[in-house]
């Protein structure tokens, strides 16, 4: 599969590197290219699967600019509302940078995902803390580019959760805000959430 990845920072770089140890073609694409990486445009023609990692406050103009191209794509929307200086939160009220991704892409597959993970665990010799998978929550209202996402997130070793709709967007960020209180609050970056449930 073709995913790219918009931005190349330390999300980015790490979930596309468990993306390429599973066999798929990943490039990034940023404004100002270094090496092997792609125009943020061209990075939009290149994937299957594009998947968002950079920071809120460009999210509408980049989308914005890219949306023709990314008609009828998986779009995953990894970012987090938060001030970029010292991590802390956005307020949208009721609402989410997923569901605004959703109304500026209507002809997309919008998903979010992967936001409640931490760089330091997307590799493979940390997915799994004290035996349990890290959940990958999944929110969209195409299910089956849920399902895709699934697959994908269960493929590099993560427990991939569909969660409902776009709207539960806004409960993913905060929970990636609830993961960055408890590490402001003496933490640390190599911990997840794993949701578990009897079957």
């Amino acid at each position: 599969m073709d995913i790219s990845f918009i931005g190349a920072g330390n999300v980015a770089s790490s979930l596309g590197e468990m993306f390429v140890q599973a066999g798929h073609h990943v490039k990034y694409g940023t404004p100002t290219p270094k090496g092997e990486q792609l125009s943020v445009s061209e990075a939009c023609d290149f994937g299957d699967i594009v998947c968002f990692a950079i920071p809120y406050s460009v999210m509408n103009e980049v989308l914005t600019a890219n949306k023709n191209s990314l008609k009828d794509k998986i779009v995953v929307d990894i970012t987090n509302v938060i001030h970029l200086e010292d991590w802390s939160p956005i307020p949208l009220g009721e609402d989410s940078s997923g569901e605004q991704t959703s109304r500026l892409l209507p002809e997309s597959k919008v998903v979010k995902a992967f936001n409640t993970i931490f760089a330091d665990v997307m590799k493979d010799e940390k997915r799994i803390i004290n035996g349990q998978k890290l959940t990958v929550f999944i929110a969209s209202d195409d299910l089956e580019a849920s399902g895709t996402i699934k697959k994908l997130s269960d493929s590099i070793g993560f427990e991939g959760l569909i969660v409902g709709g776009i709207k539960n967007a806004r409960y993913l960020e905060a929970i990636a805000h609830l993961n960055i209180a408890i590490l402001s609050a003496g933490g640390t970056t190599d911990a997840g959430f794993a949701y578990l449930q009897r079957k």
